[in-house]
């Protein structure tokens, strides 16, 4: 039986606008919320910025080396948990096709659970270089 698709697209699809499109591309990516999430429950939203906070704050600490990397694992993955139901609320779409193309399409639980575990994966290895690296020239300075 095959399901019936629906082409979704995010406010900035249609910008041919290169630089403008890559900047919201990569905004869509690092925000789950959307502008219509904070019409509806201020609680809900209100819990998911204390939660970014602290996810962030996770980071940092795990920079300046005060907390463990397998700490900062199980932060980022109840991030990515919780990034899930929320995408699925605010952004319930994921793109289809190749990365540079505009097909966009309705998410289901799987897709997005598939998105975001790629995306954090690749944003959690970039942030664990990134905090490599300070370490290593704060070493290095002496």
């Amino acid at each position: 039986m095959s399901e019936k698709r629906i082409r979704l697209l995010p406010h900035y699809a249609d910008d041919y606008h290169s630089l403008r499109r890559l900047a919201w591309e990569v905004w869509d990516h690092l925000w789950p919320w959307s502008r219509h999430s904070f019409r509806r429950g201020r609680f809900a939203v209100a819990l998911s910025f204390g939660l970014a906070t602290v996810v962030t704050a996770v980071w940092v600490l795990a920079a300046v080396g005060r907390v463990a990397s397998n700490a900062t694992l199980g932060w980022w993955i109840g991030w990515s948990v919780f990034e899930v139901l929320v995408r699925l609320e605010s952004k319930p779409y994921i793109k289809d096709g190749p990365w540079w193309g505009r097909n966009y399409r309705s998410a289901n639980l799987m897709d997005m659970i598939c998105y975001v575990s790629f995306k954090n994966l690749l944003i959690a290895a970039l942030l664990f270089l990134a905090i490599r690296v300070l370490k290593a020239l704060a070493w290095i300075g002496g």
